[in-house]
């Protein structure tokens, strides 16, 4: 597939990008200057026909097989890549990444049990976070391949009659026409030797069958820039669609972005530049929901679960669009998540390589059973070892989808489908009950991270590890207004933020979804964004600085009389634990007070007692003892008037009865 290859940095747009950084990194030993020039420039395509007479020849047969390898990966022929990564290892190419992109290869062509050795070879390595989790997840999806190829889908396919050697993909069917996506412009896409993506119309002689290709309007149809993935309004008279670059490296917008024309009479106006898109992110195959209030889109953008993720915008009366949503990690993985469509009854089908395939990219369609989201594979012969994305309906019982797969007639070709029974057969012969989300009203909830100053500042860049539910969910920082993005939640959710930038203290804040779910009753909307925010505040470190107020630390406090620490106390000091810890650099000083019901002398004693017994609870808890220091300053700062002869409640008596905590050193080091 290209353009939307199903590895981000892949896209057929943005693929000059990836040989610039690579080549740098590792082609500078190879001799053939014409060849690195052209991978340097992301024209894989010419590479490969330098390097190809090279390799028979014998020249450097380590980088030539791997930059062999590396084009047809990048060019999206990566079918075609195995072989070379192979001869490359072989003759003694080391890379850390040859052995994930062999697997990719591997699977590429269904040799399971090769992808899975790779895989475990590229694990030992030690690779980076991102694909070590990757790895660790598509090795988990191995083992459910089995059952995948023996789900069948009660669905006919068959090639349309009218695909080319070009690539054509992404139709849909308006009026008695398809308009689909295909590489029909006059100028060569270098990358991969396949002229530029334009849209196009063709005629449909019946459903499995379409007539010459024309231009679908000139006004969309940018000579030396890819375009693609139309999405239209009912009426026909407004579509989204994404264009990309030119794939030269002095292109000045290097990305992908989603653009708007509307139509009047016969014209379609200039398309415009949709204030959603993100500048420096791929943004593509947007998709309009049923009743046209919502925008479908995907996006690389920053703060998303990984690789490509799938969005929504929501779409006032007025047409304009509100804020970009991710779709929560239920549907959006490490992996690529692309080309949502959400069929009339309101199920959400995409393509994805992150859930458990057969091949790259497989269809999967989303439902809602009532509070739970479920995923589900569409099976076979839907899915194939190939691509196969980009499903739409022209009924509830025949519509088409894209691939790659092997017998194909172009790089990717289209194919018409048509169910043996209601378009909720489409997937499985057994359906899980599923609640319409057009009938059920629904929330969804996301919570907004702010960080500021003490005195309310935003801060910018400070780096944020969000753990939910007790495992990390992402790492972000802050923009210039001190937030990270929305993160989408469910009932019950619990998050910690750990929030950390030089010269600042480190500090946690959590959140947790108990109580604050909104009873269906009072939805007066099919669909409700409810955001909750969490303000977070950071402070620079200062001697003498008390800690409780500023970082959800709370004084201690104590039984009349006693120095023992209690539950509630405990559980105070097992955040100053972290805290410490969190913040090498400092030393605290705890200092513990009594109330006024005793002897001034008996009270110092008193106090320093119960100082010392919660240093002990926390150097049990792995503190160094030199760290903290115990204080006890008696009844000398009573914090309310219950001093000497006065008479006071017990809960005013137990205000006095605390020990606080306050920076007393911090280490330059």
């Amino acid at each position: 597939m290209v353009f939307y290859n199903p590895h981000m940095f892949k896209k057929y747009s943005i693929l000059f990008l990836l040989g610039i950084f690579f080549t740098s990194c590792h082609t500078d030993k190879l001799s053939n200057k014409k060849a690195l020039k052209h991978f340097d420039k992301g024209e894989y395509d010419l590479t490969i026909k330098e390097l190809l007479p090279l390799a028979q020849k014998g020249f450097q047969l380590d980088q030539t097989n791997f930059l062999l390898g590396e084009s047809f990966r990048l060019s999206n022929r990566i079918t075609q890549s195995l072989p070379y990564y192979q001869q490359a290892q072989a003759k003694g190419y080391v890379d850390k990444m040859l052995p994930y992109y062999m697997a990719m290869s591997a699977k590429s062509i269904g040799n399971y049990e090769l992808t899975k050795s790779y895989l475990s070879e590229f694990v030992k390595s030690n690779p980076s976070r991102l694909y070590q989790i990757k790895s660790e997840i598509e090795l988990e999806n191995l083992g459910q391949i089995p059952e995948l190829l023996k789900k069948q889908s009660p669905v006919t396919l068959q090639a349309l009659a009218g695909n080319t050697a070009k690539t054509e993909f992404d139709a849909k069917k308006i009026g008695d026409e398809l308009i689909f996506t295909s590489s029909s412009k006059p100028e060569i896409y270098k990358n991969n030797g396949l002229p530029f993506l334009g849209i196009v119309k063709a005629p449909l002689k019946n459903p499995g069958e379409i007539g010459n290709q024309s231009i679908f309007s000139s006004a969309l149809f940018k000579e030396n820039a890819n375009d693609g993935t139309p999405a239209f309004t009912k009426d026909g008279g407004t579509v989204v669609f994404a264009r990309g670059n030119t794939g030269k490296s002095k292109d000045p917008s290097p990305d992908v972005d989603l653009y708007m024309s509307k139509k009047t009479g016969n014209t379609w106006s200039e398309p415009e530049r949709l204030s959603i898109s993100d500048s420096i992110a791929w943004d593509g195959s947007p998709s309009f929901s049923a009743d046209e209030r919502t925008l479908y889109f995907s996006s690389n953008r920053r703060g998303g679960k990984g690789g490509v993720d799938l969005y929504r915008v929501p779409i006032d009366n007025s047409g304009r669009f509100g804020r970009p949503i991710n779709l929560g990690s239920t549907i959006n993985t490490p992996g690529d998540e692309l080309f949502p469509y959400v069929s009339a009854n309101g199920k959400l089908y995409f393509s994805s390589d992150g859930h458990p395939s057969i091949g790259g990219l497989d269809l999967f369609v989303a439902s809602r059973n009532e509070n739970e989201i479920l995923v589900e594979h569409l099976g076979v012969p839907i899915n194939s070892i190939g691509d196969d994305f980009a499903i739409s309906f022209s009924d509830s019982t025949q519509g088409y989808i894209s691939s790659n797969r092997p017998g194909g007639k172009g790089d990717d070709d289209i194919y018409f489908a048509k169910s043996t029974g209601s378009e909720d057969r489409w997937w499985t012969t057994a359906p899980p009950p599923v609640i319409d989300t057009l009938n059920k009203k629904i929330v969804n909830y996301f919570v907004q991270v702010k960080v500021v100053d003490p005195s309310g500042n935003p801060i910018d860049s400070v780096k944020i590890n969000v753990r939910k539910n007790g495992q990390t969910l992402s790492n972000e920082k802050t923009n210039k207004k001190g937030f990270i993005e929305l993160i989408d939640l469910a009932e019950n959710d619990e998050l910690v933020f750990k929030c950390d930038k030089e010269d600042f203290i480190t500090v946690r804040s959590s959140f947790s979804m108990e109580g604050k779910t909104i009873p269906e009753s009072l939805l007066k909307k099919e669909m409700t964004d409810t955001t909750f925010q969490v303000i977070i505040t950071m402070d620079r470190p200062e001697i003498g600085k008390e800690i409780s107020k500023l970082y959800e630390i709370n004084s201690i406090y104590y039984d009349l009389d006693k120095a023992d620490i209690r539950t509630d106390a405990a559980e105070e000091l097992d955040k100053i634990v972290q805290f410490l810890t969190d913040n090498t650099q400092m030393n605290l000083e705890l200092g513990a007070h009594t109330d006024a019901r005793a002897s001034t002398g008996y009270n110092l004693k008193l106090s320093q007692r119960r100082a010392e017994s919660a240093v002990n609870y926390i150097i049990r808890r792995g503190i160094a003892k030199d760290r903290i220091k115990p204080k006890g300053y008696g009844e000398g700062q009573l914090i309310n008037e219950c001093s000497d002869g006065v008479e006071c409640p017990e809960e005013m008596h137990q205000q006095n009865r605390r020990t606080e905590f306050k920076i007393i050193k911090i280490s330059t080091e």
